[in-house]
């Protein structure tokens, strides 16, 4: 526990925080390539943790070229062992508003123009996503958001949806008549990637608009999204800050991100090269160890 390290996956206004004085820009390379920007490490509370912009400072990468794998190595390199995804989303029901919170404990993978796995050639795992995020750390952005005094709800279904366009009225049925709650364009593979990477995972997606299924939300628009995101992002803040003073009072040791690679890595181990290893070092460096 003593070595846990949290990271924030999500947009720039959310390390823009007076608190923050101590700031390092770290560079990083990957054997996957570069991460979507410099990594923010800096220091709050005595607690070290580390920001990552999802799609570069100024929003410059498209979702579906995002290099999630350099992401999560690069993540995995600087010791991080706890990834909080904060998100924007298009709501898919009623009772849930734009401004409004999500705790997401599943998704639904629409995304196919995406690389999705470390363990692409020679190593073949197969990682377990029946329970993709981690109840502890939804329980420390629980007690986060109560604390803030965020509207909000635990447990939710993310479609994820390939993008860049927004749904068509179609799709956005379809999606609501499978119970899913809110669709965005980022979180997979996301999550697969930290999965593998043995890394905790969990999304906080923030409401931004009710995609086009609503009749009186018949179109969404890019200044519509960034009207609420800017509303949600004072909130955002302040949840992360409560968030880095106590998430690590609820780890889980039972969390299904913890050692999962011991029962996922299926090869031979005589059929693995030294240079698919090296490749895979930060990722799975653990078990190939043993």
């Amino acid at each position: 526990m003593a070595n846990n390290k949290l990271a924030i996956i999500g947009g720039s206004g959310l390390y823009d925080v007076e608190e923050f004085k101590d700031r390092e820009l770290l560079d990083i390379n990957t054997p996957w390539g570069k991460p979507s920007d410099k990594i923010l490490k800096t220091h709050y509370k005595s607690k070290e943790v580390y920001f990552l912009p999802r799609h570069g400072r100024g929003h410059f990468i498209n979702p579906s070229n995002i290099n999630f794998r350099a992401n999560i190595d690069a993540l995995k390199q600087l010791g991080v062992s706890d990834i909080v995804s904060v998100s924007a989303v298009g709501s898919l029901k009623e009772n849930l508003p734009p401004g409004k919170f999500v705790i997401v404990d599943q998704f639904i993978d629409r995304t196919f123009a995406r690389n999705k796995t470390f363990f692409e050639d020679e190593i073949v795992a197969h990682v377990s996503m029946a329970h993709p995020t981690s109840n502890g750390l939804m329980t420390a952005c629980e007690d986060a958001i109560k604390k803030e005094k965020i509207d909000y709800q635990r447990g939710g279904t993310y479609v994820v949806m390939e993008g860049p366009q927004f749904s068509t009225l179609a799709e956005s049925n379809l999606y609501r008549s499978w119970k899913a709650d809110v669709i965005g364009m980022t979180n997979m593979p996301e999550a697969k990637l930290a999965r593998e990477a043995e890394i905790r995972y969990c999304t906080v997606a923030m409401v931004t608009d009710y995609d086009c299924w609503h009749s009186e939300h018949e179109e969404v628009d890019v200044a519509m999204v960034v009207k609420t995101l800017q509303k949600n992002a004072s909130n955002a803040q302040n949840m992360i800050k409560e968030l880095i003073k106590t998430y690590k009072q609820f780890y889980d040791e039972k969390d299904p991100a913890n050692n999962c690679l011991d029962t996922a890595i299926i090869t031979d181990p005589k059929l693995m090269t030294k240079q698919t290893k090296e490749k895979l070092k930060n990722i799975a460096g653990r078990v190939f160890k043993k």
